[in-house]
């Protein structure tokens, strides 16, 4: 029978290598920059998930996280304060961040059992009361949707995007793309 919760686990790392593969090479500015209208950014991304990671898996389930998070103190989470770096915030203090977060989260799913209670503060009232479970579940589709967020991101900044960029070349790629365009262009009104 299958150990759910060593699955969980190793999903939620195989996202969070993809998470941090898409940060490799850039300099501060790439790593900063929104792309699309909603503002989406690298770092941004990892900021949040940094927060998720000692919320979800940590703070929800009574295990503090032993640093604090700025825009979790001030309240500004809820401006959104946790999808963007600021000019004060490093790369390096925020990758580190991440890390920090995933091996404090990493020490939470190795000690304690599925069924360990957990509450979500913010969740509506009635329905905080949850699990390990629950809130391991969440994380992985939560780091897994952001990394998907990521390969995007990074592939407007370079064309590298994805676990799979390397599987044609330049020429491949534009070769793929415009048999795409071609059949989205029968459509076009």
């Amino acid at each position: 029978m299958t150990d759910i919760k060593a699955e969980l686990h190793q999903k939620l790392r195989e996202s969070r290598a993809a998470i941090l593969a898409n940060l490799d090479g850039l300099g501060e500015y790439d790593l900063r920059r929104p792309l699309v209208p909603s503002g989406t950014n690298l770092l941004g991304l990892v900021k949040h998930l940094a927060g998720l990671e000692y919320s979800y898996l940590g703070g929800c389930l009574g295990r503090s996280a032993g640093e604090k998070l700025a825009w979790v103190e001030d309240g500004s989470i809820w401006d959104g304060a946790d999808m963007w770096p600021l000019p004060s915030e490093s790369s390096e203090y925020l990758i580190g961040l991440y890390r920090r977060a995933c091996e404090h989260a990493d020490r939470t799913i190795d000690e304690l059992d599925l069924d360990a209670p957990a509450e979500v503060a913010h969740w509506p009232e009635g329905a905080r009361s949850t699990t390990l479970a629950v809130l391991l579940i969440r994380m992985v589709g939560e780091t897994a949707h952001h990394a998907g967020h990521l390969d995007i991101v990074r592939e407007l900044i370079d064309g590298k995007g994805g676990a799979d960029s390397d599987a044609l070349d330049d020429e491949g790629w534009r070769t793929f793309h415009d048999q795409i365009q071609a059949a989205a262009d029968t459509f076009r009104t």
